[in-house]
């Protein structure tokens, strides 16, 4: 078996208050697939999120993921900077010094990758809230990122919008090989993961595929 793409080990992170958040968590995420992290609010699922992209810092314990990685926030607009599609998603790629036609072959590979190639000079502030995250996720694909981390993506997003995130996210790591570690509280969403972890009190208490979480979830109605 190959690496995990992401693997925590008895990881704590507690606020400068002494509030402790992630308590000894633990968890691995198999190369090439789509988990999901579950949980009531305040069981540590945005902070595990943010730990992993380097965000936060953790007390103590140890992570390894695969770089580069990629972070989705719930609302697009903390991370959109730019004034247009096509602008934004070349913005993360300024470190990388390439040339303007890697530059250019970059952003149209991962505008094409979300279905959105033909947005490419549409100003940001002319796009729907599902349109946002598939440019944040664009980003991601740009700079070839091996992980994405998605922390409640569809929070603030219609039915419709919901669906067609989840899915893109689906066939992105189907197509690309892509790893994905995905919040969530919506229990539809499961249909679409190759597992899930249910956080609680800053530990995962359980894991499995997503009939059995989805089980797990229907009985304790934490979703």
């Amino acid at each position: 078996m190959s690496a995990p793409a992401i693997r925590v080990s008895n990881l704590s992170f507690s606020w400068p208050k002494g509030d402790k958040v992630l308590k000894s968590c633990s968890l691995e995420v198999p190369k090439g697939e789509f988990w999901m992290l579950l949980g009531t609010n305040g069981s540590g699922k945005s902070t595990l999120l943010r730990v992993l992209a380097g965000l936060l810092h953790p007390q103590s314990g140890e992570r390894e993921i695969l770089k580069p990685v990629g972070f989705v926030f719930q609302n697009p607009d903390h991370q959109l900077v730019m004034p247009t599609v096509g602008a934004d998603v070349a913005f993360g790629l300024v470190e990388e010094k390439l040339s303007t036609p890697q530059i250019r072959q970059r952003v149209e590979e991962a505008l094409s990758a979300v279905n959105l190639l033909d947005l490419q000079r549409r100003p940001i502030y002319a796009l729907s809230g599902g349109q946002k995250q598939r440019i944040a996720i664009a980003g991601a694909i740009a700079r070839h990122c091996e992980v994405l981390l998605l922390d409640e993506p569809t929070a603030l997003l219609d039915p419709d919008s919901q669906r067609e995130l989840v899915s893109q996210v689906r066939r992105l790591v189907n197509s690309r090989g892509l790893t994905a570690l995905w919040v969530t509280h919506r229990l539809d969403e499961l249909d679409y993961c190759d597992g899930a972890f249910l956080l609680e009190n800053g530990q995962v208490v359980d894991r499995g595929d997503r009939e059995k979480m989805q089980r797990r979830m229907t009985e304790t109605q934490l979703l």
